[in-house]
């Protein structure tokens, strides 16, 4: 039979022949997509941990390095996957409601509040790995496939989102027996990082919806708490590496790797000024790199800096004071003809005469 409302499931019945219940009270039923194979037949006795039925997987598909680097391009530029998995995204209780054309539509009840309702529309035919009534957590597979990054840290944080990353691209270079700290993933990852989306600009000078580095968007929270205010809120985006590349605070850097005429352009026009803090822009221009030695130098200058700094302004102060003491104090017989004020007018007949 066809149509559109079919739902091919395998329902467990007892020996009455009444449907089995989970501890919620509901019937335990095991939805099946199109492509399922059963291993049981209609009316067979099954027993707990027998395979009911199986789900094939794609056919092999080249699995050497080339064909592995796709995926590992598609995390780093942090694209949306192709059917992507479903993750849910609060605690509750599955609930199956109204399909949709070719949809299905699954929400889940909050636990703590029955009236709060997250929807999702799941294309038919695609495996769910759950049932109405089960209890699913934040992060849960609503649907089968690889979950888009966005999805994992906007959902469950930076943390889930690093593991993800570092876990999906060791699995393509431990296929083919290359071993990779997983140090070097992690600062890959940080740079992708690296931008916050203002969420409420508070007291500080940041405005709403604005991207801006994670260190600008630390120190103007630093500087609005330090006179009183209230500080902005915001949350990480994740950028691929080509978008994070061109939008690094450095325009020599963002200028080295592509689209040089444009960011030289912008860089002009905005009369930006490059600090040269980072390891690309200092090897451009031919300085040491902050790193190792070179960072150490640069610490010391730094430090030396301050101390000058401090030293200076001392000398200024002494020099200050010393002037204030070597000018003359003024007195009042410094003011010619008297103090006005002390001059007493004798308006009697002796002073006339």
């Amino acid at each position: 039979p066809k149509g559109n409302e079919l739902k091919p499931e395998v329902m467990i019945l007892d020996a009455d022949g009444e449907p089995v219940r989970n501890d919620a009270g509901n019937p335990v039923t095991y939805p099946m997509s199109v492509d399922a194979v059963l291993s049981v037949e209609d009316q067979t006795e099954i027993k707990a941990g027998d395979i009911v039925a199986r789900i094939p997987r794609e056919g092999a598909k080249t699995k050497d390095i080339t064909g592995g680097l796709p995926r590992v391009a598609e995390l780093f530029e942090a694209r949306r996957p192709k059917d992507h998995a479903i993750i849910a995204e609060i605690d509750g209780y599955v609930r199956y409601g109204k399909d949709y054309k070719n949809k299905r539509r699954i929400a889940i009840e909050s636990s703590e509040d029955p009236d709060h309702k997250v929807e999702y529309m799941v294309p038919k035919g695609k495996h769910i790995p759950v049932a109405e009534g089960d209890f699913v957590q934040k992060g849960d597979y609503i649907m089968d496939g690889n979950p888009a990054p966005h999805d994992i840290l906007a959902i469950m944080g930076v943390e889930a989102l690093a593991d993800y990353m570092i876990d999906e691209v060791q699995d393509v270079y431990r296929l083919q027996g290359v071993k990779i700290n997983d140090k070097h993933i992690e600062v890959i990852v940080r740079q992708m990082l690296q931008k916050w989306e203002v969420q409420d600009s508070g007291d500080t000078t940041l405005l709403k919806g604005e991207h801006v580095d994670k260190q600008e968007f630390d120190q103007a929270c630093e500087k609005a708490i330090s006179k009183g205010g209230r500080p902005a809120t915001g949350e990480p985006i994740l950028l691929g590496i080509t978008k994070a590349s061109l939008q690094t605070r450095s325009f020599i850097s963002a200028a080295s790797f592509q689209e040089t005429t444009r960011v030289l352009t912008e860089a002009s026009v905005q009369g930006k000024r490059d600090k040269l803090v980072g390891l690309k822009e200092n090897v451009i221009v031919g300085r040491l790199i902050p790193a190792g030695t070179g960072g150490a130098t640069q610490q010391m200058r730094k430090v030396a800096a301050d101390r000058d700094n401090v030293v200076i302004e001392a000398r200024r102060e002494e020099a200050e004071t010393a002037a204030r003491l070597a000018a003359p104090k003024a007195t009042d017989n410094d003011v010619v003809g008297g103090d006005v004020f002390n001059t007493v007018i004798n308006d009697d007949d002796e002073s006339r005469s």
